[in-house]
């Protein structure tokens, strides 16, 4: 109306909200701040000190985020556990070159802060952050009207992790004979959202909250099962076996990602048969009417890691996998060639 006073506040922007999230994101960290953290939140930047006893200490750093899996979040509701997915996608990748994650920053940008929900979101992230060892050092939360609707949010996360110079897992030395073993996935993790949501809702227009055949969970939490973290699995291995190369399967699936790390004179031969499929992409697939081809180059088909070793030392990673509670898979071999990846 004429005449009133026009405020931040009336523009869209609460800052009090934002005070208020950044309040309880210092109660969800506690007050116990992990080794190497200097300060706490709430700084203009947050400090980290390099851990001691490293010879050559490289830095390795990773930032994305989980795609439209945030549209099935905001439709349902659920916000809890989509910043684990957050923190996965981003440690995952600097696991993946042989890296201990240390500290991980988050973006928030919403059309309208409710404390309430950005607590949830936050909370997945800092669950996430203690799954996968690191802290939560800081990071931003934006309030944007116009650009957002006031449901709608978006998220970007980013990873710094550390790793001795001579230990950092590039493929280089990878070469034909070597075993390729899976490390199961919990389910489509971050990726190949825009396809399953146009084969659950365009085309077969089912809800969020329908258990369809052969689920006993409502097709939200199905689809919003959390990305694994691999990080710990990774560590614990790095001491034990040679690992010569990682690939974190995200988007464009097996043969993108395993392609990302082997030599151009080198490809990867993988058999499909060889490990069990999670029902949700059988599902998709026969929905959708979509090609194998397209289901392998959209998701990760229940491999969420791919690990390269030496032939002598497969039995061993494998042993070693067991016993730590993981389910892996030798799923191929590596073979002289151009051809990246083949799926057989």
């Amino acid at each position: 109306m004429a005449g009133d006073k026009i405020t931040y506040q009336s523009s869209g922007v609460d800052i009090n909200a934002g005070y208020e999230v950044v309040r309880r994101i210092k109660k969800i960290i506690g007050p116990k701040q992990a080794d190497g953290v200097i300060g706490g939140i709430g700084s203009f930047g947050g400090l980290f000190a390099v851990p001691e006893g490293y010879r050559q200490p490289v830095l390795v750093a990773g930032c994305d985020g989980v795609g439209t899996k945030l549209v099935i979040a905001e439709q349902s509701g659920q916000l809890d556990t989509i910043g684990i997915d957050l923190v996965a996608m981003s440690v995952n990748d600097i696991a993946a070159m042989g890296a201990k994650p240390l500290f991980f920053l988050d973006y928030l940008a919403v059309g309208k802060l409710d404390p309430n929900r950005a607590e949830s979101l936050i909370s997945g992230v800092v669950a996430g952050c203690q799954e996968a060892g690191c802290v939560l050092l800081g990071g931003e939360t934006a309030e944007m009207p116009g650009v957002y609707s006031p449901e709608g949010f978006d998220l970007a996360g980013f990873a710094v992790g550390i790793v001795e110079k001579d230990q950092i897992i590039s493929g280089t030395d990878i070469m034909a004979g070597d075993i390729l073993i899976g490390l199961s996935s919990s389910g489509l993790h971050s990726n190949g959202f825009s396809l399953a949501r146009k084969i659950c809702f365009e085309e077969n227009q089912w809800t969020l909250n329908q258990r369809l055949p052969g689920f006993d969970q409502p097709l939200a939490d199905v689809l919003l099962t959390p990305t694994r973290i691999y990080v710990n699995i990774v560590l614990q291995l790095l001491g034990q076996v040679k690992i010569k190369g990682i690939a974190h399967i995200t988007g464009g699936g097996l043969p993108e990602n395993v392609g990302r790390i082997l030599p151009s004179d080198l490809q990867a031969r993988i058999d499909t048969s060889l490990w069990p499929k999670p029902a949700i992409f059988t599902l998709l697939q026969g929905a959708g009417g979509i090609e194998v081809t397209e289901m392998y180059h959209a998701f990760n088909m229940g491999i969420g890691l791919v690990l390269v070793i030496a032939p002598d030392q497969a039995e061993q990673t494998l042993a070693l996998l067991a016993k730590l509670g993981e389910k892996a898979y030798q799923i191929g071999q590596i073979t002289q060639g151009q051809g990246g990846v083949v799926l057989e």
